[in-house]
């Protein structure tokens, strides 16, 4: 599976952005799929994720109440709606798929999107 992230960019302080990660091959859907983050100087962190089907997700308390993911099995998407956008959200967003193991630990996922960037100005 191939992943590639999009949807990033410079947005204000209470602002929204829309990412999405756009997976190749068939069996998208047998995988939990999930958004990390990677701040400047920071390790990257888990932001959210979703399971196969889309019926159960979890956030980082750091992002709950305003940030949604979702997914499109039948179109190989995945995304994160962000919304009342802070300046601590800016990093390099990546959607990674998961192989074993808990869905909040970045070693867990095998595969990852090239990243992109969103940028919050306060």
């Amino acid at each position: 599976v191939q992943l590639q992230a999009y949807g990033g960019g410079l947005v204000q302080a209470g602002g929204c952005l829309r990412l999405s990660c756009a997976a190749s091959g068939r069996t998208f859907s047998n995988y939990v799929m999930g958004w990390f983050r990677q701040a400047p100087g920071r390790e990257r962190e888990f932001v959210a994720a979703i399971s196969r089907s889309g019926g159960i997700t979890s956030y980082a308390d750091s992002v709950k109440g305003r940030f949604t993911i979702s997914r499109d099995n039948a179109r190989n998407t995945v995304h994160l709606q962000m919304n009342s956008l802070k300046p601590e959200d800016t990093a390099v967003y990546y959607c990674g798929k998961k192989g074993g193991g808990d869905w909040y630990v970045d070693s867990n996922y095998d595969n990852w999107g090239q990243g992109t960037l969103v940028t919050v100005s306060s």
